[in-house]
């Protein structure tokens, strides 16, 4: 039986960064605003499982 050397890899390959010498300035400034919101949007779910976390933790005390 063989087995496939792509199931060595690990599952999510962390995403290369863009080449930001090949873009303009409104390229970067774009770019740049679609960073900031998914920043905004990762930082909502940390506070969101924090949240989750911190209740579960003082029902589980009780």
């Amino acid at each position: 039986m063989a087995f496939d050397l792509d199931d060595l890899d690990p599952r999510q390959k962390k995403p290369q960064p863009k080449n930001l010498d090949a873009m303009n300035i409104e390229d970067l400034k774009e770019y740049s605003a679609v960073l900031k919101a998914e920043l905004a949007r990762v930082d909502d779910k940390i506070k969101a499982k924090q949240s989750h976390a911190t209740a579960a933790a003082s029902l589980f005390k009780k």
